[in-house]
């Protein structure tokens, strides 16, 4: 942390030894001859030689491109700074990669539980076929690079696998809790102009039962960017009931229609500097 421009705060020995910023400044000295004695002086260099600690960031972790930058930092303005120009590449590649393959691809990915659902365990290779399957749907859906994606969802499997999907398309995801009521949601996705919703029909919380399907209905209906919505069940609400007649407004989908597609992954190179998901402030002061 820093404040005009000097240092706040180091980490402890007990702290530093055995973290990923030790195992860092280790491959530094072995692989760049850079010896840092401490992590103020490793600070330093982070704010002076930007340009070599930003390339020491994406070979230490092994950033892989689709095509590689022709520069580091083509311009330091502020704002609008250009990193890593010319460079194309995907999140979600970066995240698959580290499943492994084989026997590896049985780890578990994501641990989930919640006031209705106890501890379960979803693996690499469901997660990835899961999100290749929402993919493909939001292709066959019209979802294209720079779309907006909108979740109305909680802290549960069906996000990531929402997000991740959308992301591999080259598509912008944005999200809002399903306990935000309509107006909140509406304030922030109407600026947006998002092509599809994916939304639970509601939630649990303090062993009560909340039907989203109404707030969902004036979502649909203050939204016209929407071509498709999908559901993913939750209390089992009659959503279309409250949306109305299915021959009208965006197309609908259950969270089982999107999943039933057993293709591979594909993901949609991007530019470096493309949009990954879109987040608002409080909107206490205006606007969100």
């Amino acid at each position: 942390m820093t404040l005009a421009g000097k240092l706040m705060w180091t980490p402890t020995r007990a702290f530093a030894d055995g973290s990923q910023l030790a195992a860092f400044m280790t491959w530094l000295r072995r692989e760049r001859a850079l010896d840092f004695g401490d992590y103020a002086s490793l600070w330093q260099w982070s704010v002076t030689d930007i340009e070599a600690f930003w390339q020491a960031i994406v070979d230490y972790f092994d950033v892989r491109f689709d095509t590689p930058a022709s520069t580091v930092l083509a311009d330091r303005t502020m704002p609008g700074a250009r990193w890593f120009e010319g460079a194309t590449l995907n999140y979600v590649q970066q995240v698959f990669r580290h499943a492994g393959n084989g026997p590896a691809l049985s780890r578990t990915a994501i641990r989930h539980a919640g006031e209705a659902q106890p501890l379960a365990d979803i693996s690499w290779d469901t997660l990835e076929a899961q999100v290749a399957s929402l993919a493909h749907a939001l292709r066959r859906m019209g979802v294209t690079r720079g779309d907006r994606v909108a979740g109305y969802l909680p802290n549960i499997p069906a996000t990531v696998v929402a997000f991740l999907a959308t992301a591999s398309v080259g598509a912008i995801w944005s999200g809002c809790a399903p306990d935000m009521g309509q107006v909140a949601v509406i304030d922030r996705f109407r600026q947006i102009e998002p092509k599809v919703l994916i939304a639970v029909d509601g939630y649990r919380y303090g062993g009560k039962a909340y039907d989203r399907s109404p707030v969902i209905a004036d979502l649909v209906a203050a939204l016209p960017s929407l071509t498709d919505v999908v559901i993913v069940p939750t209390l089992g609400s009659d959503v279309d009931g409250a949306i109305g007649r299915a021959d009208s407004g965006p197309r609908r989908h259950t969270w089982a229609d999107v999943l039933a597609h057993d293709v591979p992954l594909q993901v949609e190179p991007v530019p470096f500097d493309h949009p990954l998901w879109i987040v608002y402030s409080s909107g206490t002061t205006g606007m969100p």
